[in-house]
């Protein structure tokens, strides 16, 4: 072994003895953050609130059409609850799981504070606990301010007093004042005090402003905005229920397509056997002409070394310069962050790539095979059928085994919250797009190819995916999307076309930033 060889291997023990303390740190610490899912379903049952309204006799004259939502409407039972049943037991867990996150930030804040001397990156890291303490705590405010509506409408006057109460020293002013509003018109005689319709207004959306407003109008002897009301919440129930059609069609639709798949691609390997479209290049591995260790160089320092350690102190150092405190960014702020972060990321990444690889140009055609003719179309768009039921059917017991923590991806709140136009399309641009291109370079296009040196091609895509899943730093995310980056191999292992595992990777992205969008609409 020469001197310059074992200076190479020292250099990459050590680089990657602190990639692994940093990964794992990462990983564990996501153990403590909070999963969106929990907002998501909030939101969830907001619509289907709002579409439980719906009044088919108001609006609908078509008897084919009024027989499709009629359908529709008797099956919004979440849990073989009715609606609202359903909706008072969410927004209870909901809270529950709210307060538990104020408890694992508070811990958080307290351990910060307590471990680290005064700098300004210490400065910056409570500032974001903080605001994360804060955000949970106006998200709980709110969850109660429905929560009492919720009660009211059931005639649990009593407990809706109560849950109200909870919000007399509310922080912010206008929920606090909107409590004492509902409270008041609650009453038996009910009381309506200043601006109690503008706070009704400002403070709630959808069905709970439905129903506040309705009761406002009902003590104000109101009948025209009574019915102006009841109108108006109609076509907003109408809309909510096209939603829902909206965010169940491809799940459900594509979900169907791809056990269907599933099945006929297994019926027609126990037919052809090696003929058939799954075995297709099933144990057929790459002629690889570098070896472990430049294998090892690449996934160590082009990827984990420089996105968990380089590329944060560049952050650091430039955040000395120009203050970015993320926390206080506006979304707009936020995306370009996000996208400017990741450009970064795969940047750095693919420059380590291609300098390791140079040595040995001009590669095999096999090598990241770009064919723009041919098949690989169907096999993107099939292999994403497939994944539906797949990785959902992981992700519901995966739901189970974290109880709402893990951590997620930070680009899933911002896409909640995002309903400019530009911010869309740079989050469409990020995960859709620029995502899936380098990542599936970096783990498809090199890394399970490379692997097939010294595993069956099997071995290789269950070693990737594990990497794959591994490398989004989520621990409630790697069994999901081990199962995704299982098919995503599965995929370009068979057609041997980057484009394929790309166009199944970009359309699982955009599946979920639609599927975001349309709840972060909400009930209007």
């Amino acid at each position: 072994m020469t001197s310059k060889k074992s200076i190479l291997i020292i250099t990459l023990i050590t680089i990657t003895v602190f990639s692994i303390v940093i990964l794992f740190a990462n990983l564990f610490s996501s153990f403590n953050q909070p999963q969106v899912q929990e907002k998501l379903e909030v939101y969830q049952t907001d619509i289907v609130l709002q579409a439980a309204e719906f009044d088919l006799d108001a609006v609908i004259e078509d008897d084919d059409t009024a027989e499709k939502f009629t359908y529709l409407r008797n099956n919004l039972s979440l849990g073989g609850q009715t609606p609202y049943v359903a909706a008072r037991s969410q927004y209870l867990r909901s809270r529950q799981a709210a307060k538990k996150n104020v408890e694992i930030f508070n811990q958080q804040l307290d351990k910060l504070q307590s471990a680290t001397p005064t700098n300004l990156e210490k400065n910056l890291a409570e500032e974001q606990i903080q605001q994360e303490i804060s955000d949970e705590d106006l998200f709980i405010d709110k969850l109660n301010l429905r929560l009492g509506i919720l009660y009211a409408i059931d005639s649990n006057q009593a407990v809706a007093e109560a849950t109200w109460q909870e919000l007399i020293q509310s922080s912010d002013d206008r929920i606090r004042k909107t409590a004492i509003a509902l409270t008041q018109l609650w009453k038996q005689p009910p009381i309506v005090v200043d601006n109690a319709q503008t706070l009704i207004e400002s403070q709630l959306n959808g069905w709970f402003r439905y129903h506040a407003l309705k009761q406002l109008y009902q003590a104000q002897n109101q009948e025209e905005q009574l019915q102006a009301l009841t109108e108006q919440e109609q076509v907003s129930a109408q809309n909510a229920l096209l939603k829902l059609v909206a965010l169940t069609s491809i799940p459900i639709i594509g979900g169907a397509f791809g056990v269907g798949l599933f099945l006929f691609l297994l019926i027609q390997l126990a037919w052809k056997k090696e003929q058939s479209l799954i075995a297709r290049n099933y144990n057929k591995p790459w002629s690889a002409p570098w070896d472990g260790l430049v294998i090892w160089a690449v996934l160590v320092i082009g990827f984990f070394f420089w996105g968990q350690m380089l590329l944060p102190i560049v952050l650091g150092l430039l955040g000395t310069i120009i203050p970015l405190n993320v926390a206080e960014m506006s979304i707009r702020g936020k995306a370009i962050y996000v996208l400017g972060n990741y450009l970064a990321l795969a940047a750095g990444g693919l420059s380590v790539l291609y300098f390791s690889l140079k040595r040995f140009f001009p590669l095999d055609k096999d090598w990241f095979r770009f064919q723009w003719f041919g098949t690989w179309p169907l096999w993107g768009l099939g292999g994403y059928l497939i994944a539906l039921p797949s990785v959902v059917l992981v992700s519901l017991l995966n739901q189970q085994i974290w109880g709402g923590q893990g951590g997620s991806n930070p680009l899933l709140s911002f896409a909640l919250e995002a309903q400019d136009p530009f911010v869309l399309f740079v989050f469409f641009f990020t995960a859709a797009i620029a995502a899936p291109i380098y990542e599936e370079i970096m783990f498809r296009g090199f890394l399970l190819p490379s692997l097939t040196r010294y595993v069956p091609v099997w071995g290789a895509i269950s070693i990737s995916g594990l990497i794959f899943a591994i490398a989004h730093l989520n621990l409630s995310e790697v069994l999901p999307l081990l199962a995704l980056g299982i098919i995503l191999g599965m995929v370009y292992t068979r057609s041997r076309n980057l484009l394929s595992s790309i166009l199944l990777h970009s359309l699982w992205n955009s599946g979920t930033l639609f599927s975001l969008f349309i709840l972060g609409t909400g009930a209007n």
